[in-house]
């Protein structure tokens, strides 16, 4: 397992951006995808290309392409907010989803929504949800994404924690994890500190 923390200055622009209290739900979903965006760069640094012959207007040449079809897994709802920026670097990218809740007796996470694409076992997952807190829906979504029978996966999310990253590296050991931030800690609600509150309400304006 990988830990990459971003610390290009236009990602900590936009992130400073998004924890404004005052920052309204438009300009905080922009933002969100605006940084996904920039993030996609580097977590495809180290994806397999395959060659194949192209024709220019000037002569046939090679080029490159993605090797595996690539998935994004949006947790729902608020990891919703960050696949319309990485579509846009990736518009080919097919889009399953994991809808889970917490159970407010255990706090456990429930899963109550699940659906797969097509040749998920060769293709290269994105599990995407802005917030990574204590870790146990990110947990229980790679869970699920592995008994579909994908290998090769990375989560990716805006604000992680220590717990966070530490609960889902034990987890899956095998999953790179990049955040646009590594705060401080959990507080006794669970809420990443110093984070941007809760980002499902943010992005879709809810309460």
């Amino acid at each position: 397992m990988a830990f990459t923390e971003f610390k290009h200055p236009l990602i900590l622009d936009k992130l400073t951006r998004m924890r404004r209290i005052e920052t309204s739900s438009k300009d905080f979903r922009e933002n969100l995808n605006e940084i996904a965006s920039l993030m996609v760069y580097e977590v495809f640094r180290d994806v397999p290309v395959a060659p194949i012959k192209i024709k220019t207007p000037v002569t046939d040449t090679i080029g490159y392409t993605i090797e595996s079809p690539v998935v994004l897994v949006p947790i729902l709802r608020a990891g919703l907010g960050m696949v319309d920026g990485i579509q846009s670097i990736i518009p080919t990218a097919r889009i399953a989803h994991v809808g889970l809740y917490r159970d407010e007796v255990t706090k456990q996470p429930v899963q109550y929504f699940a659906k797969k694409t097509s040749d998920i076992e060769q293709s290269f997952i994105l599990v995407v949800d802005p917030m990574l807190a204590t870790g146990g829906s990110a947990i229980k979504a790679i869970d699920i994404v592995k008994e579909w029978g994908a290998k090769t996966i990375k989560f990716i999310c805006l604000v992680a924690c220590p717990e966070g990253v530490d609960a889902l590296s034990k987890a899956h050991p095998d999953v790179d994890i990049f955040a646009a931030s590594l705060d401080e800690k959990l507080d006794a609600d669970s809420y990443i500190v110093p984070g941007l509150g809760d980002a499902g309400d943010r992005i879709f304006g809810t309460k």
